[in-house]
């Protein structure tokens, strides 16, 4: 399960309707991929439809799609919103990480 914080849903919902998505049948896409400083980054998007490959998940009204490869990377993440002057944007608090680089957006396994 991939659970999303109420921060995070707020401004998801915000940016979804700035960029012509609705919350309520549109998707977050979360995924991972090769690559970031510890071998492994997170990805981010939003999506109107899924695919075949894509298992879909849903936090409090919010419909998040992700391909099976990834989901067992994020399973029992948390996705999670920090704004403000010292804030980062979305934050991935992934349990199954080992190890996270200095910015938050890569990690290992």
């Amino acid at each position: 399960m991939i659970k999303v914080s109420e921060t995070a849903k707020t401004k998801i919902a915000q940016l979804m309707a700035e960029e012509g998505f609705n919350i309520g049948s549109d998707y977050v896409r979360v995924g991972v991929k090769s690559g970031g400083c510890s071998g492994l980054s997170y990805e981010l998007k939003f999506d109107h439809t899924i695919g075949e490959n894509d298992k879909l998940v849903e936090d409090d009204q919010v419909k998040i799609a992700v391909d099976k490869q990834s989901f067992l990377y994020l399973v029992g993440t948390t996705l999670e919103y920090s704004g403000g002057l010292n804030g980062k944007g979305f934050v991935f608090n992934n349990p199954n990480a080992n190890r996270t680089c200095g910015c938050g957006e890569s990690f290992s396994l």
